[in-house]
C-alpha cells in the first residue's frame, strides 16, 4: 500500500456520492451539543484564521486540489493540516528533512494563497510574514479521485511554483466562490519580499524532477520494553 496507488476500487458510499455512514440522529446532536457546553474544545478554539490556497501531489503533479487551512499558532511555528515554520528553523534542518517542505513566495506573490473576507491592508502585513516561511502538508483524504474516506498512505504535497503552477480555470472557479481577483492581488503584494535566499533543498522536485510517495510495510511489533 503506497501513497502513489493507483484509484481504488469501488468503495462503500460511492455509487450514490455520499460518505459512508448514517446520518445524525437528534440523540447525537443533544450528546454533541451537550459536550461543547461542558468541554473546553481548546485546540478548536485556538484556530485562528483561515487560509485557502491550492496544491500538487508530490508523486504525481498533473493533480492539482484547492486546499482549506484553519490555523492555530504555536511560538515560531504555525501549525495547521499542513506544518508552516519560520526561515529561521528551517535552515537548521538537515537536508533530507528540508526536501519534503515547499515554500511559499510563489503561491502568496502569484494571488494563489489568500485569507478570505479578511482586508487586504491586514492580509499583507501577515503575508509578508508567511512568504519567508516554508510548509510540510500531509493529505489524508484524497478526494478529488473520488475516494468517500480517507484511504491508503498520506500524500506529500507541495505548493505551486513557477514551474508547475494552478490553471488559470482553477483559479477562476476560486475567485468567483469569493469574489475576488487574483490578477488585482497580485499588483498588490509587488512588495511583499521574498525570502534573500531561497533554500535549494525546498521544492526538491524542481531540480531532482522526482516526487515523494509512501509505503506502508507490515512490520514486526515490539513486545519488550528497554531497559531503563
Amino acid at each position: 500500500m503506497a501513497s502513489s496507488d493507483e484509484k481504488p476500487g469501488l468503495m462503500p458510499g460511492q455509487e450514490d456520492g455520499t460518505i459512508p455512514g448514517k446520518a445524525m440522529t437528534v440523540g447525537h446532536q443533544m450528546v454533541d451539543k451537550g459536550a461543547q457546553l461542558m468541554q473546553s474544545l481548546k485546540p478548536i478554539n485556538h484556530m485562528s484564521q483561515q487560509f485557502n490556497t491550492f496544491a500538487l501531489y508530490s508523486h504525481d503533479m498533473s493533480r492539482k486540489i484547492e486546499t482549506h487551512h484553519f490555523v492555530s499558532r504555536l511560538n515560531e511555528a504555525f501549525a495547521r493540516i499542513e506544518y508552516i515554520i519560520s526561515e529561521k528553523i528551517f535552515q537548521a534542518l538537515p537536508p533530507d528533512e528540508q526536501k519534503l517542505w515547499h515554500s511559499h513566495t510563489f503561491e502568496i506573490k502569484e494571488g494563489l494563497w489568500i485569507n478570505p473576507r479578511v482586508p487586504g491592508l491586514i492580509e499583507n502585513s501577515e503575508l509578508q510574514t508567511f512568504a519567508k516561511s516554508y510548509g510540510k502538508f500531509w493529505c489524508t483524504w484524497q478526494v478529488d479521485r473520488g475516494d468517500k474516506l480517507p484511504l491508503g498512505a498520506p500524500s506529500l504535497m507541495m505548493a505551486p511554483q513557477a514551474e508547475n503552477t494552478v490553471s488559470k480555470e482553477l483559479v477562476k472557479k476560486r475567485d468567483e466562490k469569493y469574489q475576488i481577483s487574483s490578477d488585482t492581488l497580485i499588483s498588490s503584494r509587488s512588495n511583499i519580499e521574498p525570502p534573500e535566499i531561497l533554500n535549494s533543498f525546498a521544492d526538491h522536485w524542481k531540480i531532482s524532477g522526482k516526487g515523494f510517495a509512501i509505503d506502508v510495510l507490515e512490520t514486526d511489533i515490539n513486545t519488550i520494553a528497554p531497559f531503563p
